[in-house]
This record gives structure tokens, sequence and C-alpha cells, in this order.
């Protein structure tokens, strides 16, 4: 009992150090660079150049983590997080917008979002150990100090410059390297008191590999559950990416910001922590349907938004959009997908919503620099209207499509 607390504090602490250094350096990007003399279209540019790099990154990294004998999953994220932490210290000394400044952040970047995946995967390597790990409460640690760094940095950054958003990246980042030094150690002596009986990475027995053109020919529903998907996370990622900017436009400050993403964060906790007593009583179709009208209201309430605490009603409805969205999106494609085809529906969905993040970051910026923020917004609005009505069709077709395959 003792060393499965002792496993979810350390992956729990993990999540939380991750989202914090995550939130200093990707949350506040806008903001950093604003103040180092970017212009809207040139943020948008490197969110979108960090995005697509991301992409690249990913599946190398991930099939790199299976494959090495030589460099653990947990080293591979320490040795990846040493050299963002070089970046961020570099982010310092460079004061003013120059190509040296833009390739290091897009780098920065890359590789905080090209880690992700590694980080939730972490859990299934921690399971060989013989514990179960539950996913969503540790996440939530994640939540939680996200919501708390974006609170306390809004103040920070309007009282002592942009300069304390890389500073509160290494600091965290450091606390980052100790709990996983910590957590590598625990989860060896786990292992060391536990005999695992062949546990680990290979398929489950009558699991076929497939390549990733045949599973979209066999899943072409699910192909466009995922572009409706797309639709809504490219409005979702265009009002966070530059949300300082949808903020200013109303009075606000970078204060508020941070309040707003901090807000965001706080509502999300619940439903990652109780989704499986959630999902007991409610379908993943009826909590996605659900899920992309709220990310509808919220995104129209956005548009309509006057001042602060308007915006900040429209964000109370990130805990029935995202908050609920995300977990059930995950568990609709593990209950739908056959076996040996799981994966590659995760795959696929994680890569059309870095898609919609790099159209989103691009479009954004362009649209802000030329037309501003109401425009912006009402692209949102349109993209995002269109993208849950195509989800919400998509998802009862292949619910249906499911059901005629299993009678």
């Amino acid at each position: 009992m003792l060393m499965r607390f002792r496993l979810h504090a350390g992956y729990g602490g993990t999540h939380a150090a991750y989202w914090a250094a995550y939130a200093a350096a990707n949350t506040f990007a806008s903001a950093f660079l604003l103040d180092r003399g970017y212009t809207n279209s040139q943020i948008g540019l490197i969110l979108a150049t960090a995005n697509l790099i991301a992409i690249c990154m990913q599946p190398l990294l991930a099939d790199l983590a299976d494959r090495s004998q030589k460099v653990s999953l947990i080293g591979m994220t320490q040795l990846a997080n040493t050299f963002i932490g070089i970046l961020l210290l570099l982010c310092l000394f460079i004061p003013k917008a120059c190509l040296a400044l833009s390739v290091i952040y897009v780098m920065l970047l890359a590789w905080q979002m090209a880690l992700r995946p590694l980080f939730n995967s972490l859990s299934s390597r921690l399971e060989e150990s013989g514990y179960k790990i539950n996913f969503g409460a540790t996440r939530s640690m994640g939540s939680l100090s996200f919501a708390i760094v974006c609170g306390v940095l809004g103040g920070l950054s309007e009282k002592f410059g942009t300069q304390v958003f890389p500073i509160t990246g290494e600091i965290f980042l450091l606390l980052l390297m100790m709990v996983l030094f910590f957590l590598n150690r625990t989860y060896h002596r786990a292992c060391g008191q536990r005999t695992l009986g062949g546990v680990g990475y290979a398929n489950v027995e009558g699991e076929k590999e497939i390549d990733l053109l045949t599973f979209i020919r066999r899943n072409r529903l699910f192909l466009l559950v995922n572009v409706g998907g797309a639709g809504i996370f490219f409005s979702n990622t265009m009002t966070s990416n530059f949300m300082l900017q949808i903020v200013e436009s109303i009075g606000g400050t970078s204060g508020d910001m941070g309040t707003s993403f901090a807000l965001m964060a706080f509502l999300e906790m619940p439903p990652l922590i109780f989704f499986e007593k959630i999902h007991q009583r409610i379908s993943n179709r009826i909590l996605l349907e659900f899920g992309a009208v709220c990310f509808a209201i919220k995104i129209v309430l956005l548009f309509f938004a006057r001042s602060v605490p308007m915006l900040h009603a429209a964000q109370c409805f990130q805990l029935t959009s995202f908050g609920i969205f995300l977990p059930a999106m995950v568990s609709f494609i593990d209950e739908t997908m056959e076996k040996g085809e799981r994966v590659k529906g995760q795959a696929l969905y994680t890569m059309m919503m870095t898609l919609a993040s790099i159209f989103a970051s691009l479009v954004g910026g362009f649209v802000l620099e030329y037309q501003g923020v109401s425009a912006m917004l009402l692209v949102c609005v349109g993209v995002m209207v269109v993208g849950a009505v195509l989800f919400i069709m998509a998802v009862r077709w292949m619910e249906g499509s499911v059901k005629a395959r299993g009678e």
C-alpha cells in the first residue's frame, strides 16, 4: 500500500512539475514574445512551427523509448528536460526579437510538446511494477499546478516583467528532474518486491499490427470524427494561444489572463478525477456530444464578452467542455476500436489535434495582425460550430456502425 502511494505521489509530482514548467514557457509564450518585439503574425508562425516539429518528434521519441536498451523512459525524459533547461536559460540573455531567439523558442516549445505523450505513457511503464496507476487522479495534479502557476505568474509579470517566465520554468524543470530521480528509485524498488511474470509492452495475443493508412481506410468514420474534433480544437487553441490579446482588447491585463487560465485549469480537475464514476452512468457518446456543445457555447460567449468578468464567465464552461471531452474521447477510442487498432486510434487523434493547433496558430496570428481580435473570434465561432456539428454527427454514425458490426 505504501509503495503504491509512493508511485502515485511520484507520478503526480511529475505531472505537477511538467505542467508548471509548461505554463511558464508555453502558455505565456505570446506575452513573452510580444514583450521581445514580435508581431502577432510572427508569434503565430513560431507556435505553428513548434507544433509541426513536435508532430515529427513524438513518434520518433515514442519508438526510441520502446526500443532503447541503454536509456530508460525516465532517463530519456531527464535528458530532454536538461536540453529544455538550457534553451530556457538562453532566453534570459536575448532581450529583443531576432533569428536566434526565434529558433531557440521554437525548439523549446517543440520539445515540451513532444514530451507530453512520454509522460502520459509513463503510467504504463510504472504499472510494470505490478501496481495499478490511477491516471486521472495523477494527471489532475498537473491541472492543479498549472492553475496555481498561471494565477501567480500573471500578477508577477506585471510587477517584474516577462523575465519571470523563463526563471519560473527553470525552477520547475529542476524540480521535475528531482521528482523523476526519486520516482525512478521507487519504481525499481517496487519491481524488486514483485514478480512481474512477463508484463511488458508486447502486443496482447491476437492483436495484429497495421500501418496508419490501412487503419484510416478501415475506419473512415473515425477519421470524420477527428476532422470534426480538429475544428473544435482549432478554435479552442486559437483562443488559448492569443488569450492575452483577447483580454487586453476588453481592458484586461496579463494578470487577468493568468487568472483566466488558472480558472480553466481548476475547473477541469473534477471531471478528470471522477470520470470513471461519471462514465458508469453516462455513455461516451452523450459525454462527447455534451462536451462539443459546451465548447461551442464557450467560444460564442468569448466572442460576445465585453469585460473581464464576462470572459471569466465564458471560461467556466471549461468544466463541461475540455474537462469532459478529453477523458471521454480517450475512453471512446478504446471502446470502439478493435484490438490492435487502439494505439493507432490514439495516435491519429493526437496527430489531428496537433495539426489543428498548427493551423490555429498560423491563421490566428495573421487574422489578429491584419483584422483584429473581433475578426479572429468570429473565425473561431464559425469553425467551432461547423466542427461541433460534424463531430456530433460522426460520433453517432460511428457508434451505430460499431453496434451493427457487433450484431
